[in-house]
């Protein structure tokens, strides 16, 4: 760890669950250590829903998770942390909890009990007043049917004799004394709650969920009470020292983000790593209120990914997807119409609470230009009385749409201002993120597919690439506002792996050959969306070879999110059955798989350069890079629940073996080279951090001076990556071009092959014969 606060030098993510406990983990933290990570970078580790794969679904935030590995393997794996001298960085979920099993959930169980006089019943976001609890998990399509599956309850009895209602795997507790007697129907009717049709929740819903996940109850952290309640747990582990830092999820759900923040900075105390998983729009900073030490990277990833994409494809890459969707729309009118949708359909529930806060401006017209403010946002949402700005801006872009609104928005605008901490600012503010992430990244994101690489969390599709300059501006902000913020390249939220998109930004460099060989795939193979046929195309080439199943499984989800030909609310069984149809037919198509492969091979080996240059970039960069699991090596992985498989840890031992054993691997599919990169610059990072420290972007001499990007830090270190390989290899290489180093020292040595440099301006044909990237350093 660095100095006296509990920053580490870098982070390894894992994904905790049944399948790999606490234990496990602890197994591992040799290998951590001997990659050179800093601290361990866990998933949330409190007691979720059975069989949780992510734990996002906290059932119980005062006991650690049984399924995990329980206390016991807690305690043991914070002492095999410190034993190898890495750190613990927490993942904490203080917006909701999870609700889909109640009896497993004591707090949400009780509530269903008690009703609005349970204990707990402040601790959810109920609107009381609007009568029972509803809990849309009836199977039936509409209200009118409600009565033949409400016969369908049973009363049945726990071992202790309690009673409960069950429809099928739902159990629900019931209120004292009122099993007594009556048929199952009857028992439902009196209690607190009411079962109804799955799709009332989205228009009907009377408490606040995560987005639109009714099976995810908010809680009300803003109470002093219930934050104590929620964070006691975690905060003990803070306090023992077993935990360095908390990764705080979705802050943007909270009604009062930064007063929670500070509650959790007093908490913690001034030396712990805090950070937020903050979703920041180009050109966005953090919040100056917000007592944290950054984000979870999520700007660094478009901004290093972004670098290795050709600007020059994005005319041929538009006008293809032009011609095969038939319609040529800009990206923000998709996010525009997308986010309307979702206001108007799964989040309706919320836009008509914001609503039924505005009497004076009448039912219709309030729902209309509620939606209408939510879906203007240039961000996620504002803070007021910080973030002004981007509500001004809302504000204009709703009226310009909409200018027979004017008088409602404009009400709701100086309502908002003249109440920054009143129920309709804080509602319209929580809301405002849910409609653009629900609209833009899982709505429109599946929808407007150019270029599937830049269709990415915190990406904008918009912006074609990022540009040298733009990119060193960007690192050099960061170390010298947010030093301690996270960097990323994958998560468990990516859309697509780091090496998918790195492969994928090769199309930029030949749009031409990649138009041409999907048209003729897309004949021969067509689906029911021409625009999920741009996707699926460039998902199938950046993750080959992926077998059917596993493209299946994500070719069907990205179709239900685009909401076109099919979706989660309105399935349309062929279209679906198409769908899932379609890998298998592809790979048993001899003829376009050869061709596939070809087009693959041709490819690679720049997606495997564009890999290495990006990762080196983030591991060598300002601020605290994490790895996530498995990304040590090529890791060819869709979205989740694709990226949550299980890591070949074993082959990952062998490979550093042999690694350790002085082996420069060829840059090829077994993923050693980046593993050599990975270790290279984690070890550097864990035993000189002193080296990581300022930022000066160097700039290469020479005819190919533009596919160098460069930095020195110190400036006794240097990072160097090659962008845009094809039109390198175009040019013929490198030539006579050269990368002066600071101040004219010629005691270099990149550590990545172990070779010494010997000059002050090496020739980049020379420091970057054997890898497309260089980390040089020079003496202690």
């Amino acid at each position: 760890m660095q100095g006296p606060s509990r920053v580490p030098t870098s982070t390894y993510r894992l994904q905790l669950h049944a399948g790999f406990t606490f234990g496990q983990a602890a197994e591992l933290t040799d290998y951590l250590a001997a990659l050179g990570v800093g601290a361990l970078y866990a998933s949330p580790m409190l007691e979720s829903a059975p069989g949780s794969q992510h734990g996002y679904d906290v059932v119980d935030p005062t006991q650690v998770s049984g399924e995990r590995g329980g206390e016991q393997g807690r305690r043991a794996l914070a002492a095999a942390l410190r034993a190898a001298g890495l750190g613990l960085l927490v993942d904490i979920v203080p917006n909701h909890v999870g609700v889909a099993v109640p009896t497993v959930n004591p707090w949400w169980s009780d509530v269903l009990v008690h009703g609005r006089k349970s204990r707990y019943a402040s601790y959810f976001d109920v609107d009381w007043d609007a009568g029972p609890l509803l809990l849309p998990i009836l199977g039936a399509e509409s209200e009118a049917e409600e009565g033949v599956e409400l016969d369908k309850l049973e009363l049945v009895r726990d071992e202790h004799g309690y009673p409960g209602l069950r429809y099928y795997e739902h159990l629900l507790p019931v209120a004292y004394g009122s099993a007594d007697q009556g048929s199952p129907r009857e028992v439902h009717d009196r209690q607190h709650y009411r079962l109804v049709a799955w799709r009332r929740g989205a228009a009907e819903l009377n408490y606040r969920r995560f987005f639109d996940v009714s099976s995810l109850a908010a809680v009300r952290v803003e109470d002093p009470a219930v934050f104590q309640a929620a964070h006691r747990e975690v905060l003990r582990w803070v306090i023992d020292g077993d935990v360095d830092g908390l990764r705080v999820d979705h802050p943007d759900g909270l009604t009062d983000p930064s007063g929670y923040l500070r509650w959790l900075r007093a908490a913690i105390g001034p030396d712990r790593w805090l950070l937020v998983e903050k979703i920041l729009g180009v050109g966005e900073s953090l919040p100056a209120s917000w007592p944290v030490d950054g984000t979870t990277g999520y700007e660094a990833l478009r901004e290093i990914g972004g670098v290795f994409v050709d600007p020059s494809g994005a005319g041929l890459l538009t006008q293809f997807a032009a011609e095969h969707t038939g319609e040529r729309l800009a990206a923000h009118t998709v996010e525009r119409r997308a986010r309307r949708e979702v206001a108007d359909s799964i989040l309706v529930a919320e836009v008509r609470r914001i609503a039924r806060l505005l009497p004076e401006i009448g039912a219709d017209k309030a729902n209309d230009a509620v939606a209408e403010l939510l879906c203007s946002f240039p961000v996620y949402r504002s803070y007021l009385p910080e973030g002004r700005h981007s509500l001004d801006v809302a504000l204009s872009v709703a009226r310009t749409n909409r200018p027979d609104l004017t008088e409602p928005l404009e009400t709701i605008y100086r309502r908002m201002l003249a109440e920054p901490d009143g129920e309709l600012a804080r509602r319209v503010q929580q809301t405002s993120g849910m409609v653009t992430a629900k609209g833009v990244e899982d709505t429109a994101f599946y929808r407007w597919n150019r270029m599937v690489a830049l269709n990415e969390v915190g990406g904008d599709p918009a912006h074609f690439g990022v540009s040298v300059a733009e990119f060193h501006a960007a690192a050099a902000g960061r170390d010298a506002a947010t030093p301690a913020s996270m960097t990323t390249l994958s998560t468990h939220d990516t859309k697509r792996s780091e090496d998918v998109r790195a492969r994928l930004a090769v199309l930029a460099e030949l749009p031409g050959e990649w138009a041409a060989a999907m048209r003729g795939w897309a004949a021969a193979h067509p689906l029911p969306e021409r625009s999920l046929e741009l996707l699926a195309w460039q998902c199938l080439i950046g993750a080959w070879p992926i077998p059917a199943e596993r493209m299946a499984g994500y070719l069907l989800k990205a179709a239900k999110e685009a909401k076109l030909a099919t979706s989660h609310v309105d399935a349309v069984p062929e279209v679906d059955e198409a769908i899932a149809a379609w890998p298998a037919a592809v790979l048993a198509d001899a003829e376009v798989v050869a061709s596939i492969e070809e087009f693959v091979g041709r490819i690679a080996p720049a997606g495997w350069s564009n890999s290495l240059g990006q990762k080196l970039l983030q591991l060598a960069g300002p601020g605290v890079p994490d790895v996530y699991q498995g990304t040590e090596c090529f890791e060819y992985s869709l979205v989740d629940p694709d990226n949550r498989r299980p890591v070949d840890f074993a082959a990952r031992r062998e490979l550093l073996a042999r690694l350790d054993d002085h082996w420069l691997p060829p840059v090829d599919a077994s993923g050693a080279a980046k593993l050599l990169v990975t270790v290279s610059a984690l070890r550097l990072r864990r035993y000189r951090p002193e080296l990581f420290s300022g930022y000066r972007a160097l700039v290469a001499d020479g005819p190919a001076a533009e596919h160098a990007v460069a930095f020195s830090r110190d400036p006794g270190l240097v990072a160097v990556a090659t962008r845009l390989p094809v039109g390198l290899a175009d040019k013929g290489g490198w030539a006579d071009t050269v990368l002066a180093l600071p101040h004219a020292a010629d005691d270099w040595t990149d550590v990545i092959t172990g070779e010494s440099v010997g000059t002050s301006a090496p020739r980049l044909a020379d420091l970057l014969a054997q890898y497309p990237v260089a980390l040089l350093v020079r003496p202690a």
